[in-house]
């Protein structure tokens, strides 16, 4: 079934970033069984990545925006991107993961994050965006510097976790 929300698709050269639908949660909860998730959130069980999935689509009806689903316009998985703010964030963070394996280093992430932050700053009006990435999360702090951010700072979330703090370009930024 899938979900009666609003969410606009998302279309780049290579990709299509849809509403996450149930047949996506089995790659995610996979994504959450392996140690790679560590830069998510890290290993959990697949009743708590369930909870994570559906609060997703909780996000996107009280935010307007949540994690879309990315795949290739062949229909091939790929992960998952979006847009995330829930209570205690110091403000809009934009994130990514794939959870498909073999499929790093395509820039897939990137062409995904490119085209989340332009609906960010166009049709959301956001004017500023973060990521919040773990230490020691090397690719997606790669990921975050070929996207433009910069470290910014650390932070530490309410459950003690201290992430570091990538700022995007702002809209005016990358106008120029």
């Amino acid at each position: 079934m899938s979900p009666t929300l609003d969410i606009p698709t998302l279309t780049t050269e290579r990709l299509v970033l849809r509403a996450p639908e149930e047949r996506d949660f089995d790659a995610v909860a996979q994504f959450y069984s392996e140690p790679r998730s560590e830069g998510f959130g890290g290993v959990i069980s697949r009743d708590q990545a369930w909870r994570w999935f559906a609060s997703n689509l909780g996000h996107f009806a009280l935010r307007g925006y949540g994690f879309w689903t990315v795949e290739t316009k062949g229909g091939d998985g790929v992960g998952m991107v979006g847009l995330w703010a829930p209570e205690g964030w110091p403000e809009p963070e934009i994130g990514w993961f794939v959870h498909s394996t073999g499929i790093e280093g395509k820039g897939y992430a990137r062409e995904a994050a490119e085209a989340m932050r332009a609906h960010a700053y166009g049709p959301l009006g956001m004017s500023t965006l973060i990521s919040l990435i773990v230490h020691g999360n090397d690719r997606s702090a790669g990921l975050a510097t070929r996207l433009g951010a910069w470290y910014e700072r650390d932070w530490t979330s309410s459950g003690g976790q201290v992430t570091r703090v990538f700022r995007h370009p702002s809209p005016e930024d990358l106008a120029r």
